[in-house]
């Protein structure tokens, strides 16, 4: 698991270093801290890290000569009986010497400004041809040289490949992660062309590889492509530079051409021949690529489920298209693969991601083309869910911001329930509308749009703009979801019903509320009394410890910087929200004291950062089964209460030391196993030694707690990024809801990966 190490920060310094061991410049994500719980967490954590951050205060060097001049004051003296003016005040003359010495250094500095202006010429203009500004600036292109720049360029060449599906030219495309590190990915599309481009001269095969915006993705009459997730044919070219090999094979016109790159330049010239007679009719591109060790300098390593989760949602949404996913392995029983075709299309993702979930009806499916935009929508509610679930895609382009199509849906939903619940009388006249969050509760929905110019921010296509597309899809989906539910009035009522639930449910939790806010309305504060807060007001320099028991919280509050850090113990472990409705969560203590500490706020309010108390929220349990557990159930609680926690970078987990190894007056201190035989490797094979296990928090000393886990020079945390939101709620339900038999089943095809040295027995 790769883990962020960040440093925290003080009221008075905020450092923004960030440093990535484990070769992985990416946070781990929800999906693959989950998926460890059955195994401590330390037993993928890198080695202690230790670094220093400080921050000097900066003083502009004419700073004092810019302060305010203080206002005359005249003074008065007697002589004999006539009063008279004696003059201006001392202070006044003595300023104004000091600003003729200003003048005169101010001049000297305007020099010096200006025989700086003089250098700074024409010569010092910097102009990037080709491919050097990917290289000089790649996470513009690719967002981040980390685990998720570097997959980036999977999905860029494999994006290539399902927009030529999408065109109605390839059927299959295979992905092989080769034992080097490099990644091969092949359709059997039409092959890139390989005749000489009439602008620069070259075959178009290397054009399109070495310069930057050339593509057949433009649109219009010359476009190769009506839609498509590449817009400014920059994709491949930028994988091409930011490789340190790229072997490109097309097969096109009975012929099998061939052209490597290296570092983004050519290295051969395009070479074909003849295929066989046999094979005479094979179309395609294949594109061989192993990434620079120099550009992605943490890790180069691909995941293969990082990799699959990807491939699996392609293939949900393009249902014509088989994709074959394999992965190398020098041991033949290593080598995993997975064949990925869905006829069904969005119903079968829909009924997939609803998997372990009670579902109230079956998948309504929404199909429209209208002004040259193709819709596809699939939703279902489910009775079980508290929260809802919405994916949108936008020319196969997951889209993670939102965007307007999912504006549109949201909107259409919750417009037609209102309509329909008043129609149907389930709804009174005096009764107030549904609002978005209860009309929606339940509801898993996935949005596919297909735009021939579609509006993305930025490269990395994470947010949908164009304005037209919300109007198709409000239109669609509410036309649509009216004619299905006015053919299936109990799948109404069951909707509505739940609804009408998760209003009561939020009417109750508001009385809650309101019923903690009276009783505390005599009290200095709010805050639960176990909280231990620190005298920072600047919540982005205040950091919260969420510790479980009073043992582990008293060490940490003696051992804690009480300027920024605050401490809150937790008894035993909370309530598990994913099967519980808001009215339960509000009367629970322990989480009530989470909301109120945190200052959260009301489910389902929309989400502010500067509204939070602590910027930093961190999970510190122990490292044994049940610390494992208590940071689900939090981690679960997050999720569900305040998705947007993940989204802004507010939630870390704390990882504390393993083992304390004392030799002499020497203490060293290891993070898992390997650190621990590492550790012993460098003593001489007559040292004497003695190995401390830490079970809990709560058995080290402030002092130790404080050096290994809470000190920001020393700590390891990991940061807790969301990228697949889906994959994560799948996730929390399979591990927190109701029904045992898909955890059983997570447990059976996981079990083989286990290292039974790593159970805490």
């Amino acid at each position: 698991m790769a883990a962020s190490l960040i440093s925290s920060s003080s009221c008075y310094s905020s450092p923004k270093t960030l440093l990535h061991p484990c070769g992985s410049s990416s946070s781990p994500s929800l999906p693959t801290l989950l998926r460890s719980v059955r195994s401590s967490s330390h037993s993928h954590t890198s080695s202690k890290l230790v670094f220093c951050a400080s921050l000097k205060s900066y003083h502009h060097p004419l700073r004092h000569f810019q302060r305010q001049v203080p206002r005359p004051v005249f003074r008065t003296s007697v002589s004999g009986r006539n009063r008279s003016f004696h003059g201006i005040d001392r202070d006044i003359q003595v300023h104004r010497r000091r600003q003729k010495r200003g003048i005169s250094t101010c001049k000297v500095a305007s020099d010096a400004l200006a025989s700086d202006v003089k250098a700074y010429d024409a010569g010092q203009i910097q102009v990037l041809e080709g491919l050097e500004a990917v290289r000089k600036r790649p996470g513009m292109y690719i967002g981040s040289t980390g685990a998720k720049g570097l997959h980036h360029l999977v999905y860029e060449v494999l994006d290539n490949a399902i927009d030529e599906a999408q065109a109605g030219f390839a059927s299959t495309v295979d992905i092989v992660m080769h034992t080097d590190g490099s990644v091969s990915i092949s359709d059997n599309g039409r092959g890139i062309p390989t005749d000489v481009h009439p602008v620069t001269g070259k075959s178009a095969l290397e054009t399109v590889l070495t310069v930057l915006h050339a593509g057949g993705k433009f649109g219009g009459d010359n476009s190769g492509y009506s839609v498509s997730g590449g817009l400014h044919g920059v994709g491949i070219s930028v994988v091409n530079a930011l490789s340190e090999r790229v072997d490109v094979t097309v097969w096109r016109n009975g012929h099998e051409y061939k052209q490597s790159f290296e570092f983004g330049k050519s290295v051969s010239h395009l070479s074909g021949s003849r295929l066989p007679r046999d094979q005479k009719g094979r179309t395609g591109t294949l594109v061989k690529f192993l990434p620079d060790k120099q550009v992605f300098t943490s890790t180069t390593e691909f995941d293969y489920s990082t990799i699959s989760g990807r491939t699996r949602e392609l293939a949900f949404l393009n249902p014509q298209v088989t994709i074959y996913l394999k992965q190398d392995h020098a041991n033949p029983e290593k080598i995993r693969s997975n064949t990925y075709h869905f006829s069904g299309g969005l119903s079968e993702y829909v009924l997939w991601l609803n998997n372990d979930k009670e579902r109230l009806h079956e998948p309504i499916s929404i199909h429209r083309k209208k002004e040259g935009i193709i819709i596809d929508v699939s939703l279902q509610w489910c009775a079980d869910s508290y929260t809802d679930t919405i994916i949108g895609y936008a020319n196969s382009i997951r889209t993670s911001d939102g965007g307007t199509h999912l504006d549109g849906i949201k909107a259409a939903v919750t417009r037609t329930l209102n309509t329909l619940g008043r129609k149907a009388k389930i709804l009174k006249e005096k009764d107030e509308n549904l609002s978005g969050d209860h009309a929606r509760e339940g509801l898993t929905c996935v949005v596919s749009v297909k735009v021939p110019n579609p509006e993305f921010e930025g490269q990395t296509k994470t947010r949908l703009g164009n304005p037209e597309v919300r109007r198709l899809v409000d239109q669609a989906v509410q036309e649509l979801v009216t004619e299905y539910l006015e053919q299936h009035p109990n799948t109404l009522e069951a909707i509505l019903s739940k609804a009408l639930q998760a209003f009561r449910a939020a009417m109750a939790a508001k009385k809650a509320r309101e019923l903690v806010r009276r009783k505390n309305v005599l009290k200095s504060s709010m805050l639960p009394g176990k909280l231990s807060d620190c005298s920072c007001t600047d919540p982005k320099n205040s950091e919260i410890f969420i510790v479980e028991g009073d043992s582990a919280g008293g060490s940490a509050k003696q051992g804690r910087d009480r300027r920024y850090q605050a401490i809150l113990p937790l008894r035993g472990k909370i309530l598990n929200i994913e099967r519980k409705d808001d009215a339960a969560i509000y009367k629970n203590q322990e989480i009530q004291n989470l909301i109120l500490a945190l200052g959260l706020g009301v489910k389902g309010e929309e989400f502010s950062k500067d509204l939070l108390r602590y910027h930093k929220i961190i999970i510190l349990t122990d490292a044994d089964v049940d610390g494992a557990h208590i940071r689900t159930l939090l981690l679960t609680f997050f999720f569900r209460y305040q998705r947007a926690l993940f989204e802004s970078g507010c939630i870390y987990v704390g990882v504390p030391p393993l083992y304390k190894v004392e030799r002499g007056k020497q203490a060293h201190y290891c993070f898992n196993e390997a650190d621990l035989k590492n550790l012993l490797k460098t003593f001489p094979s007559n040292a004497s030694y003695n190995i401390q296990r830490f079970k809990g928090l709560g058995e080290m000393m402030p002092q130790q707690l404080w050096e290994t886990t809470l000190d920001p020079t020393q700590r390891m945390l990991k940061l807790l990024t969301l990228e697949d939101a889906a994959e994560a709620s799948m996730m929390f339900s399979t591990l927190m809801g109701d029904k045992v038999e898909p955890r059983k089943e997570l447990i059976q095809n996981n079990a083989s990966r286990m290292k039974l040295e790593n159970l805490d027995l």
